[in-house]
């Protein structure tokens, strides 16, 4: 009876233990879930506070339209402008980081309404590493202070892939919109891209018909095109071919069917012709070639389709570039400067566009130069380069301006581009989402 009274009671003894373990290791297990519940909490916060960014001491200019801020503040946080306005009334978090830009002008984010997706270091994206990308689009976009490009013409899969690394954010960059391959007709490669294409194993087929030309808008936007090109004229061997207007027709209703809109090389006045009666949204380039001045006649009805023009200027300097300079001096002051001058004056809108990509004439100083001297204003230029755009494709209500609420993309520029408009040029950051995509000379504390 002792023997198994007493192994009864080490049995208790040993089951109370065990039940005691329990009760310590359920409340270790406890106690470990709430500090990592806390410790994540805590990391949030962090995470949270390390997203402010301030921008102080700055001259800012909200938009085109309104008056300058001085000595201005800007805070920035999770994606989007918390606040602005002059630096004793915007409240800056302890923890956020600022930067002093006393001496320095900020406008919205830039947008390039013209270039392409297609140099060497851009191609076959699926073998490029995250920091060879970010610095082609560094070279090439972000360090002009663009944080919204439109790229119109390139190959569809490879942008788009671009385009999801960056906004991962493994890859840093400008937002892109796109319309992928364009489209031109039969015969219609132009001749200055036949060889690239060759080289790289790019084939962008022909517009056969107005029903293969529609289809293939469908498949495009399908695809994740935002847009759409015509090659309303294409420059070949000894020629300019045009695009046939029931093609261009039919392309255009499509992609206006999807709500997208439609971009147009137009060579000369037959290209525009044909952008005209087609219902063509932009046209690509003015048109040197294309046999003098705008008549106010063809302004007017440019105009009246709500038409808007991007000008690459700079382009016809790189094209001109075995010309005398004073030969290409007097043919800007000739046909494109007052191709432009008509248009602006008329109250047409003005996207500003380079065409980079497809030249590798990165600097913007000169496109700036040339459309100031064919009589466009420091507000028109800027507009050119935010509120117009923003309207244009449809954002106006996020980008374009500084105002709470709108998404948090700035340039911000080394000098007052209202003294000297070629300042466009001299970025000091680009700001994307909140986040420095570009900083040049940069003293951040």
């Amino acid at each position: 009876m002792r023997g198994t009274a007493a192994a009864t009671f080490r049995d208790c003894c040993n089951l109370k233990q065990l039940a005691v373990a329990r009760r310590i290791l359920f409340m270790m297990r406890s106690l470990s879930t709430f500090l990592i519940v806390s410790l994540l909490a805590l990391l949030s916060v962090v995470s949270a506070k390390a997203t402010d960014l301030a921008l102080t001491n700055a001259k800012i200019y909200p938009s085109p339209t309104d008056p300058p801020i001085e000595n201005a503040s800007i805070l920035l946080h999770d994606g989007r402008i918390a606040a602005v306005g002059p630096s004793a009334s915007v409240k800056i978090p302890r923890d956020a980081q600022v930067i002093d830009c006393k001496g320095l002008a900020i406008t919205a984010g830039f947008w390039n309404s013209h270039v392409h997706i297609l140099l060497p270091g851009l191609l076959h994206a699926e073998n490029l590493s995250a920091p060879q990308l970010t610095q082609q689009l560094e070279e090439m976009l972000t360090r002009w202070g663009f944080t919204t490009v439109f790229d119109i013409a390139s190959v569809l899969s490879n942008t788009a892939l671009i385009r999801r690394r960056i906004e991962s954010g493994e890859v840093k960059g400008p937002r892109i919109l796109t319309v992928g391959e364009p489209f031109w007709t039969k015969g219609g490669t132009p001749i200055y891209v036949k060889a690239f294409l060759a080289d790289n194993h790019i084939n962008i087929p022909d517009v056969e018909s107005p029903a293969q030309g529609a289809e293939r808008v469908r498949r495009e936007i399908h695809d994740g095109a935002d847009g759409i090109k015509i090659f309303a004229g294409s420059v070949e061997q000894n020629s300019i071919l045009v695009m046939p207007v029931d093609e261009a027709n039919a392309i255009v209703a499509e992609a206006h069917r999807e709500g997208k809109p439609v971009f147009a090389h137009p060579s000369n006045q037959q290209g525009i012709e044909v952008a005209l009666q087609s219902g063509v949204d932009i046209l690509a380039h003015t048109t040197p070639d294309g046999g003098g001045p705008w008549g106010p006649s063809l302004v007017q009805r440019m105009k009246a389709a709500n038409m808007a023009l991007i000008p690459t200027l700079t382009l016809w300097h790189v094209e001109s570039r075995n010309e005398p300079d004073d030969e290409f001096e007097k043919m800007m002051d000739e046909i494109p400067l007052p191709q432009l001058r008509a248009y602006s004056e008329a109250g047409g809108q003005i996207l500003f566009g380079t065409d980079v990509g497809y030249t590798q004439h990165f600097d913007t100083a000169e496109e700036f130069h040339w459309m100031s001297r064919a009589g466009m204003s420091f507000q028109q230029i800027l507009a050119s380069l935010t509120t117009n755009p923003a309207h244009r494709f449809g954002y106006s209500k996020t980008r374009g301006r500084i105002a709470d609420g709108m998404d948090a993309d700035l340039t911000v520029l080394q000098s007052d581009p209202a003294q000297d408009q070629t300042a466009f040029s001299k970025v000091r950051y680009t700001v994307i989402a909140g986040k420095i995509a570009y900083a040049s000379n940069a003293n951040m504390h």
